[in-house]
């Protein structure tokens, strides 16, 4: 018994058995997936049209093997992403072409677009002259040697390139790479006015025919209808760029003085209307009260004529003209004029409180009410908590001037005894508060006066010394520490005794400087040269007043370098009250008589003076105690006190 055998339109298979594809069950279909024989680079054994159902490669297949660099190639060369379809293939993802693309590319083959009837295209046979692999539409001739000599437009004519368009601004005979660039492309162009004449041409191109070059907008100014602007080119007027139509200026270059409503009707560009108020109403020529043309506000009526005796609200009653506001100082019935010029603005008025009564009633328009005339300010002092002021009206206090509150006295305007610190907290304008220190630290918040007894100084203080911190208590340097209240100052008398104080010298509460008699009780035990040395000389009248130049040597008595000032002077009231105490001194040496006694020297004191030689003429006299005749101890009187 015979059975079928593969027929002769079988895929080559080789020795291939059978049921690698076929089911044992049924040989049809077959589960062929091309991995039970070798494919790579062997499709065209069974894929020749021969073998169906491999179909072989359709007739308009690109002649790849016409092409050097793919003469060989096999179909899985290009067609790699499955094998169950030909549309996968790639030619130039997998062969790099330079030459030869007018082998596929002539309209004729799957996918290999051909060359398009156009006059550019008529005769070329070379592609690649233009044109690269990876897309068409960069296609260009190589303009790289093109420039400004070159005759573009003998091929950009429409025929064999493309031409200027009919809209093209109209450029003369000026050559196309004035604007474009040889090398790059046509739009946009590098068109910067400068190629062709624009002076006085700007209308040529801008005309609306030729964009991007636009037109004048449909509401520009209808200047062609105004006489002296008639025949004007664009660039009569839009002189600062030429990259935009806004930096136009009609007025600035041309003297307009009739024929406003030409162009200021409100439609136009730019050109203000006139408003619709009464005054303008029927009004058709601007110029009849602006006299401008840079500014509207400068517009009015001919006002020369008007006077004092013109009643202004005729006109100015806010319908016809602009009325008075309702924050306008109250003027009662004076009329504008008295303030506003009639020929000038109404803005700033000359008002200089001239023109309305004005004493005892600045607040009628100071209240904050009607600017600019300024209320007194949220810091003001509380003038009208005082009972001395609290009927008082502003220019009680405010007299100087009316320009400024500034100017204000209160002291200077009301007599104030009490009530300081009504205003004087610190927190009102020019009413300085107390200080924080500890001297007012214990001070009631409404006792300013106690101490403080003039308006004008707050350093006329006297404070009031209670009972407890009387003079005589020894208890001013609890505060007179030079913190609390003023202390003793560095040129003090070096009081070293500890229980010394203040009042055992300092007599008044008023004064330090001239209630002061020193009592040298209480420095008991100090030395006199301690603050009679010529340094502390700011108490009393004179001071701690130190030896003078002339003062006897009392260095020349023997010890006397250590003796005190109360060795001699015995009174503390006076230096005139001096006893001699010639400590012992037996003259010679250390002791001299000479240095005193002599006559000639110019020291204080009533010693007798005399030469050495007054009685001898012996040379050898050198001192009084040596002369023979004078020794400091002698039979009469008192001891060093008479001579013998």
């Amino acid at each position: 018994m015979s059975v079928s055998g593969k027929p002769s339109g079988h895929i080559p298979v080789g020795s291939t058995n059978c049921i690698s594809c076929h089911s044992t069950s049924s040989f049809k279909p077959s589960n062929w997936n091309h991995t039970q024989t070798t494919v790579t680079a062997a499709c065209a054994s069974c894929h020749s049209g021969a073998f169906p159902p491999a179909d072989g490669k359709p007739s308009n297949h690109i002649p790849f093997a016409s092409v050097a660099v793919a003469a060989s190639a096999n179909c899985d060369s290009c067609h790699k992403g499955s094998f169950s379809s030909w549309a996968t293939g790639r030619f130039h993802s997998n062969f790099s072409v330079s030459a030869q693309c007018a082998t596929c590319h002539t309209g004729n083959f799957l996918s290999a677009v051909g060359k398009p009837g156009t006059a550019i295209h008529a005769g070329v046979s070379n592609c690649e002259s233009c044109h690269v692999t990876s897309g068409w539409a960069g296609a260009k001739p190589d303009h790289g040697t093109f420039n400004a000599a070159t005759n573009c437009a003998s091929c950009h004519n429409g025929g064999s390139a493309t031409g200027k368009p009919s809209n093209h601004i109209p450029v003369g005979a000026t050559n196309c790479v004035g604007c474009h660039s040889p090398t790059g492309k046509f739009k946009p162009s590098s068109f910067s006015h400068t190629q062709v004449t624009v002076t006085a041409q700007c209308a040529t191109c801008h005309s609306g025919a030729f964009p991007p070059a636009d037109a004048k907008p449909t509401n520009h100014i209808p200047f062609a209808s105004v006489a002296v602007a008639a025949s004007a080119n664009c660039d009569s007027c839009h002189k600062g760029s030429y990259a935009t139509w806004a930096n136009g200026k009609f007025h600035a270059n041309f003297s307009v003085s009739t024929q406003c409503s030409a162009c200021h009707t409100g439609s136009y560009l730019a050109a203000t209307g006139k408003p619709a108020t009464a005054i303008h109403a029927g009004v058709t020529s601007c110029e009849g009260c602006h006299a401008s043309t840079s500014v509207w506000t400068g517009g009015k009526p001919d006002h020369s004529l008007f006077s004092v005796a013109t009643n202004c609200v005729t006109c100015h009653n806010g319908s016809t003209a602009t009325g008075k506001p309702a924050t306008h100082i109250p003027v009662a019935a004076t009329n504008c004029i008295s303030c506003h010029s009639a020929t000038g603005k109404f803005r700033p008025s000359t008002f200089n409180h001239t023109q309305v009564a004005v004493t005892a009633q600045c607040s009628t328009c100071h209240s904050g009410a009607f600017p600019p005339a300024d209320a007194k300010p949220g810091n003001h002092i509380p003038f009208a908590a005082v009972a001395v002021t609290a009927a008082a009206n502003c220019d009680t206090c405010h007299k100087g001037s009316y320009a400024t509150w500034a100017n204000g006295r209160l002291h200077a305007n009301a007599s104030v005894s009490t009530q300081c610190a009504t205003c004087h907290t610190g927190s009102y304008l020019g009413a300085v508060g107390k200080p924080t220190n500890a001297t007012h630290a214990s001070i009631g918040a409404t006792a300013c006066e106690t101490c403080h007894k003039s308006t004008s100084n707050w350093q006329s203080a006297t404070f009031a010394h209670s009972a407890a911190n009387a003079v005589g208590t020894g208890t001013c340097d609890t505060c007179h520490n030079g913190t609390s209240a003023k202390g003793k100052p560095p040129t003090h008398i070096p009081v070293t005794v500890a229980s010394a104080k203040c009042d055992s010298c300092h007599r008044s509460q008023v004064s330090f400087a001239t209630a002061m008699t020193m009592s040298h009780t209480a420095v008991t035990g100090m030395s006199c040269k301690l603050c009679h040395s010529g340094t502390y000389t700011s108490q009393g009248p004179q001071g701690a007043l130190a030896k003078p130049t002339n003062h006897i040597p009392e260095a020349q008595l023997l010890g006397g370098a250590a003796m005190e000032c109360s060795a001699c002077h015995t009174s503390t009231t006076a230096w005139s009250s001096r006893k001699m105490n010639h400590n012992g001194s037996m003259g010679s040496g250390a002791g001299w008589c000479k240095s005193c006694h002599q006559s000639g020297t110019s020291y204080l004191g009533s010693m007798e003076k005399k030469s050495l030689t007054h009685e001898s003429k012996a040379a050898t006299v050198v001192d009084c105690s040596q002369s023979g005749c004078h020794r400091p101890l002698g039979n009469k009187g008192s001891s060093y006190s008479k001579w013998d």
